[in-house]
């Protein structure tokens, strides 16, 4: 896997070996970053992180934090080498953590940029309405879902925008 631009633009980092990591497409990933467009200083938590492109892609074009949190071991360490490989241990920490426990040991961090990209199959709606409360004053709450489903709604967040990626839709909350 390449991240896309940014200062590490064209960089190979790895991808956890078998299926239990979805990885968002560098198609859906490209329109995200272009989507959200300056990123400089903001701080992003990865939430089901994978092979932590999407953390990757927000350092790359300026996240100045990013937290990438995945419960799959061989995702946490294929991020962790690919970590100390682009050399961004003061940028971007990972964690190896059920999504759900690590919001309730964390419930003070808050983001600019809070990114979901669950496995499709295990979607569980009230450990995504958690993560909501990880957004900061004017964050952006930026959930990946499945292409035909309907959209979540969720409480004191707004849909801002939806794109749709055939397979792939990516939903943009704001607080209400």
């Amino acid at each position: 896997m390449r991240i896309i631009a940014g200062r590490l633009g064209g960089l190979q980092f790895s991808s956890p070996k078998g299926n239990r990591t979805h990885p968002m497409s560098e198609r859906v990933r490209g329109a995200l970053f272009n989507s959200l467009g300056d990123v400089t200083n903001c701080k992003v938590l990865d939430a089901y992180a994978g092979s932590g492109a999407v953390a990757f892609e927000a350092v790359s074009r300026g996240a100045t934090q990013v937290v990438a949190v995945d419960s799959d071991k061989n995702a946490v360490n294929a991020m962790k080498k690919s970590v100390e490989k682009l050399k961004l241990n003061n940028r971007c920490k990972v964690t190896l953590a059920n999504i759900s426990s690590w919001s309730d040991n964390n419930r003070e961090m808050t983001f600019d940029l809070v990114i979901i990209d669950p496995p499709y199959d295990k979607i569980k709606l009230a450990v995504i309405q958690k993560l909501t409360k990880h957004i900061g004053d004017q964050g952006l709450f930026i959930v990946s879902w499945p292409g035909k489903a309907e959209q979540p709604h969720f409480d004191d967040l707004e849909i801002e925008g939806i794109k749709d990626y055939g397979d792939t839709q990516l939903i943009f909350y704001r607080r209400v």
